[in-house]
């Protein structure tokens, strides 16, 4: 069982929502009415392993919540839990840190395994997350950009993520590259296996974290 804070603006909402956690056996350490508030009081308990945290707030929103628990505790499981279900939001919410993201709108079953899954594998990412992140990305920057490389990525490993972060199937990224689709195979399993990562969608992710594709210009 996990401890909880609760960030939103909505009082009947946030009482419902901790009534639910509670439900599933979890404590609720506080609830927050936005970012300034929940910083405020993060000092006066224990730490949570997971926060549930709005966006549209006033004063401080959930994107500059997210961040400054990223950067000040980046061990808090941050789940976006919003009203929004587009784009911009969603990439913008897991760039600042969030380790999920759920609909408001979605059915108590829904949360209640995004929760567990969070607490037991460090994230949540629905279909929602997975759909809008691959649709969304399409700019990648221009080959003869300076680019800093992470986890020392060759050249080629660098232009398959970016290749990676569009909606071209696998076959087509090796056309595209001039390889044979064995070879990509083989610089995916290569990348997953040195990003520790499982997916593609969960390479995307570390393209935008690490700042390999720039979601702020569509092409």
């Amino acid at each position: 069982m996990a401890n909880f804070v609760l960030v939103d603006d909505h009082t009947l909402l946030r009482n419902g929502l901790a009534g639910l956690i509670e439900s599933l056996g979890h404590t609720v350490l506080f609830q927050a009415n936005n970012g300034k508030e929940m910083i405020a009081s993060i000092g006066k308990y224990n730490l949570p392993e997971v926060i549930l945290m709005d966006i549209n707030m006033p004063e401080m929103d959930g994107y500059e919540a997210t961040q400054w628990l990223k950067e000040n505790h980046p061990e808090i499981k941050v789940l976006a839990l919003s009203m929004y279900d587009n784009d911009n939001a969603i990439i913008r919410m897991l760039k600042a840190g969030a380790r999920g993201y759920i609909l408001k709108d979605s059915e108590p079953i829904e949360l209640s395994g995004a929760i567990s899954e969070l607490i037991k594998n460090g994230f949540y990412y629905s279909e929602l997350v997975s759909g809008k992140l691959v649709h969304a990305i399409h700019h990648m920057d221009e080959p003869g950009n300076s680019l800093h490389k992470p986890y020392q990525l060759s050249e080629r490993e660098i232009e398959f993520i970016r290749f990676n972060c569009t909606e071209l199937t696998y076959k087509e990224i090796a056309e595209k590259m001039c390889l044979s689709p064995r070879t990509i195979d083989g610089y995916r399993d290569v990348l997953f296996e040195k990003l520790h990562l499982k997916s593609r969608v969960g390479l995307a992710i570390f393209a935008i974290k690490n700042n390999i594709v720039d979601i702020n210009h569509p092409s």
